[in-house]
């Protein structure tokens, strides 16, 4: 159901209900573009059933969807469209258009192709655990994130959001994992990471379907690259690719999952939509709290938190040989590192 995460807290203040936030959504769900609209964003059905219901509780968790439509169209039909404009004006008034006149005539190029346009839909699912007080968005970028929680906060009166952070950041974690060989409790280090210099050259490495735990890895992270993403897998269950900015791609639910999954039928379309959202709410609220762990505890809203830089991710290699674990989270906002010579680097 979830194939990406982006993971918010939600205030202790706010506590509307599934019934409060269908009548505030209801204004706003979605319609698709008109002929010369270039973008509409909405909500829908989460169970895809037309006129039905925008929130769903299934075993007290909240289930939304936002549908966003686009009309696509191709910068080079704009760029012929502008250049068809400019002849016909050269011709009959002997000028050339200016740089001013040029990006009008891009919008007049774009608003006369759009009724012509192909349409594209995406949707996005938004999960609430409001126990755990708790919102999380399947989007593949922050900025996709930014957009619905902005959405949602001018819906919903109340709402503040504030995206989970950790005491560690995710880049010295897992440079410290991939340079020491350690790997986290309750996870596993698979077979794929890309690492990024941080010179100029921004130079970038990738490992795909490959062992990390080798020497030529060492030497990357020893050379001053840093680890952007690196695929990992949650006590047998659930696979993922945590990334420098604590989202979650790629997730994927593994056989033991469903090993004592009671059978449903396929064709009931309610029973399978309930399964899967117990399945993916049950599974990534134990994988969520082992993760903030592994990064040393989530990072308290008011305290000061450690900048990270590329000599921090640099000395979290170095600081192996002296550090053999990851140490306990405390209190302070920054983690001191040591600065011994690694052993891979001799």
């Amino acid at each position: 159901m979830f194939k990406n995460l982006i993971v918010y807290r939600i205030a202790a203040e706010w506590n509307a209900g599934a019934t409060d936030i269908e009548s505030a959504l209801d204004g706003s769900r979605f319609v698709p573009c008109g002929p010369t609209q270039q973008k509409s964003l909405g909500w829908v059905e989460p169970r895809g059933e037309p006129g039905g219901a925008l929130v769903e509780v299934v075993g007290g968790h909240l289930l939304l969807k936002l549908m966003t439509e686009q009309r696509v169209v191709p910068g080079s039909a704009v760029r012929q469209r502008v250049e068809e404009i400019v002849a016909h004006i050269e011709q009959t008034t002997g000028r050339k258009p200016g740089k001013k006149e040029t990006r009008e005539l891009k919008e007049q190029a774009l608003h006369e192709l759009l009724p012509r346009a192909f349409t594209r839909q995406s949707a996005t699912r938004v999960w609430l655990a409001p126990q755990e007080r708790l919102l999380v968005i399947d989007a593949g970028s922050h900025s996709k994130a930014d957009e619905i929680t902005t959405l949602l906060i001018k819906a919903l009166d109340g709402l503040s959001l504030t995206l989970v952070q950790t005491a560690m950041s995710p880049a010295v974690a897992m440079t410290h994992w991939l340079g020491t060989g350690e790997e986290p409790y309750a996870f596993t280090i698979d077979r794929e990471c890309e690492l990024k210099s941080t010179d100029e050259m921004k130079s970038v490495v990738r490992y795909a379907r490959h062992a990390l735990d080798t020497d030529e890895v060492k030497q990357h992270i020893t050379s001053g690259k840093v680890p952007t993403r690196v695929a990992m897998t949650w006590n047998g269950r659930v696979s993922f690719v945590l990334t420098d900015s604590l989202q979650l791609k790629k997730i994927d639910f593994l056989e033991d999952v469903f090993e004592d999954m009671p059978e449903i039928d396929k064709r009931d379309k309610d029973a399978v939509f309930d399964s899967d959202m117990a399945i993916t709410t049950g599974e990534l609220l134990q994988l969520l709290p082992d993760l903030i762990e592994a990064l040393g505890g989530e990072q308290v809203l008011g305290a000061t938190a450690a900048p990270v830089t590329p000599s921090a991710a640099q000395e979290s290699a170095q600081a192996s040989a002296a550090a053999p674990a990851i140490p306990e989270a405390t209190d302070a906002p920054a983690m001191e590192m040591a600065t011994s010579t690694p052993p891979w680097a001799d």
